[in-house]
């Protein structure tokens, strides 16, 4: 049986990101790297380049509970040539 742990990282505010990118300048793209697995950058990552920023809203389906709205940064994959996915 797989030991199980509790996986809680350390989610950035939009203040960390903005003191992050304070000296890149703004023509910079982007890049994205996804862990294989939680919190798993060691062993490699996917990348991914920002395509796109906005607020979602999750709703659980209550009508008494207010939806919640996340701050969303969205990633695609990065330029280059692809196989077509046929399912």
């Amino acid at each position: 049986m797989a030991e199980m742990f509790d996986h809680v990282p350390q989610v950035w505010t939009a203040g960390q990101l903005r003191n992050a990118l304070t000296a890149v300048p703004d023509e910079t793209p982007i890049h994205v790297g996804v862990a294989d697995g939680p919190g798993d950058f060691v062993g490699g990552y996917e990348e991914f380049v920002l395509v796109n920023a906005e607020p979602v809203e999750l709703a659980d389906g209550s009508k008494t509970v207010p939806p919640q709205v996340r701050f969303t940064l969205f990633a695609d994959a990065a330029a280059g040539a692809y196989y077509l996915d046929v399912e």
